[in-house]
């Protein structure tokens, strides 16, 4: 049996993305609470024997950091002043590689799904020169003319080209060689100006290029029917200890006794911590940070929560709301509820909207009524790839 063909996919994000508009290029913008860019990789990512390569502008390389942190990427390309520059640039860093097959990539295309790179690699490897998703044009076209009248084109025979773009390696990398001083749009159009043959492949419609404000918020819509909503619940106790102070929901408060744990005994955060480690099914607290392990010796349990957070990117998933009650007869909560929900947005990254403290008592009966201690409970919903 003969061996599997080798993949590279280079990512193009080298672009400024004027017409969407800002400050921020666009495939750094979030998109279901994740950057563009880190949606397209993690896309791509599951290809069998793919590495992937990402081209940025040297501009940019701090806001590509924080889009793929943790995501094991190679070093990136700098991209050039065009984006054919740019698709050299990244095929010259992955001749040491030398893949067999390349897919070109755009950024701002990060609902690409894996039955089109099925289609494009199972098109390569039956010994196609080039594979193009390509969507046939549904509309009726039309052109202005000068003079204000309109110009009817026939749609037949008309398709609007997608990325991922396949190619033989060696092939394309000379053709962007020989044809660098040629400006083109596309990679296909180099292609066929070295002479290749294009097959077209069937694109998808989802497949879309996230181009201006308005495609951002369409791709959101797109992406809602791919999501579950889950639920997660978190409880926590601590008893009281001698001290002068005790940590709620990442705030100090002065107070006529401490809070007894192995860490700083936030159980606020201990029990929000615990409900989005439910919600992805991770475990709990105690799994990832045990008692025992003397490098959790009076934490910050701010690290337990960011901890969570970024499992849940990891999974793809987005933080919808969280909720935590406190369960104490003192020390007050009311006059520090809305300093803790600002700490807790500020742990978590999100809007403080998106969280809400708040306290009651047990009416002097058991531990909490007796003083002894406190509880808190967390329930949170977070949104996760279907």
């Amino acid at each position: 049996m003969s061996p599997m063909p080798s993949v590279a996919i280079l990512i193009v994000s080298a672009g400024k993305g004027e017409r969407f508009g800002g400050t921020m290029p666009k495939q750094y913008r979030l998109l279901g609470g994740q950057p563009i860019l880190r949606r397209t990789v993690r896309a791509l990512s599951d290809i069998a024997n793919g590495h992937i390569q990402v081209v940025v502008s040297p501009d940019h390389l701090e806001n590509y950091n924080a889009a793929t942190a943790g995501l094991g990427l190679p070093v990136p390309v700098l991209g050039g002043a065009t984006r054919q520059e740019s698709v050299r640039n990244g095929l010259e860093a992955l001749t040491p590689i030398a893949p067999d097959f390349v897919l070109i990539h755009d950024a701002a295309r990060p609902l690409v799904g894996s039955a089109l790179i099925a289609r494009i690699l199972a098109t390569l490897e039956a010994g196609a020169e080039a594979a193009v998703p390509m969507v046939a044009v549904a509309d009726t076209l039309r052109r202005q003319n000068a003079d204000g009248s309109w110009e009817l084109i026939p749609r037949e025979g008309m398709w609007r080209a997608q990325t991922p773009q396949g190619f033989r390696f060696a092939e394309i990398l000379n053709a962007h060689r020989q044809f660098r001083t040629v400006s083109v749009t596309d990679d296909m159009a180099l292609a066929e100006a070295a002479g290749l043959a294009i097959t077209r492949v069937d694109g998808e419609e989802s497949n879309m290029k996230i181009t201006t404000q308005d495609d951002l918020l369409y791709a959101e819509r797109l992406l809602i029917g791919s999501y579950e909503f889950r639920t997660g619940s978190g409880f926590d106790v601590h008893r009281f200890t001698e001290g002068d102070h005790v940590w709620l929901c990442g705030i100090r408060i002065a107070h006529s006794h401490a809070l007894e744990g192995h860490s700083d005994a936030d159980a606020g955060l201990h029990a929000l911590t615990d409900a989005i480690l439910g919600a992805i099914g991770a475990g709990d607290i105690g799994q990832h940070f045990p008692p025992t392990d003397e490098r959790w010796r009076n934490a910050s349990s701010d690290r337990f929560l960011a901890h969570a957070m970024h499992l849940l990117h990891e999974a793809g998933g987005q933080f919808v709301h969280g909720d935590v009650t406190l369960i104490c007869e003192r020390p007050k909560i009311g006059p520090h509820r809305e300093a803790m929900r600002a700490r807790i947005a500020d742990i978590l990254g999100i809007d403080v909207g998106r969280i809400s403290v708040k306290a009651t008592t047990t009416e002097g009966l058991g531990f909490t009524g007796r003083r002894e201690g406190l509880a808190a409970e967390s329930v949170v919903t977070v949104k996760l790839p279907a």
